[in-house]
C-alpha cells in the first residue's frame, strides 16, 4: 500500500503540480487518479484505494478513500507520525495490539498515535469506507507487519 500510495502521489503531483508551490486554492477532481486494488501483502480481502490528494512539503501527509468489503482488513502496521481515519460509510473495527477491538461507524473519527501497532477494516457482515489521512515522517507513512490472521480477526 505504501508503495502504491507513493506511486499514485507522484503521478498526481506530476499531473497537477506540487501543492507546496501553489499560490492559489487547488481542486483535485474526484476520479482524477485511478482506483487501485490494495496490495495483498498489506491487506486481506477486497480493498480499493482512491488517492484524494498528493502530499506537500508544507503539510506532509497523504490521504485516500479506502473501501473494504466485508471481512477485508489491513495487515498489522504502525505509522511513524500517526494517522487519522474518518469513517464515511458502513461498520468496521480498529484494534491496537494487545487490546480489544473497537467498532467504528459512519461519522466516527479515529486518531492512531505514532508507532502504535494496529489494524482496521470492515466487520464480518458489513463493508466499511474511511478517509485515511496519514502523516509522513522522513518520507515514510507506514511500517507494514504481518497479515491479521482469521483467528486474530475473529477475536473480540
Amino acid at each position: 500500500m505504501k508503495n502504491t500510495l507513493i506511486a499514485a502521489t507522484m503521478t498526481a503531483a506530476a499531473l497537477v503540480g506540487e501543492p507546496a508551490n501553489a499560490k492559489e486554492i487547488q481542486v483535485f477532481p474526484s476520479g482524477s487518479s485511478p482506483s487501485v486494488v490494495a496490495d495483498p501483502k498489506n491487506f486481506s480481502g477486497q480493498v480499493v484505494v482512491d488517492l484524494l490528494t498528493p502530499p506537500s512539503v508544507e503539510i506532509p501527509a497523504s490521504s485516500g478513500l479506502v473501501t473494504f468489503a466485508p471481512r477485508a482488513r489491513t495487515a498489522w502496521h504502525s505509522h511513524p507520525a500517526g494517522q487519522m481515519l474518518i469513517v464515511t460509510a458502513g461498520r468496521g473495527w480498529v484494534q491496537r495490539e494487545g487490546q480489544a477491538r473497537q467498532e467504528i461507524t459512519s461519522g466516527d473519527v479515529v486518531w492512531i498515535p505514532a508507532r502504535i501497532k494496529h489494524w482496521h477494516g470492515a466487520t464480518d457482515t458489513n463493508g466499511m469506507s474511511h478517509v485515511a489521512i496519514t502523516y509522513i515522517q522522513d518520507g515514510k507513512n507506514a511500517d507494514w507487519m504481518g497479515l491479521v490472521t482469521d483467528q486474530e480477526y475473529a477475536t473480540r
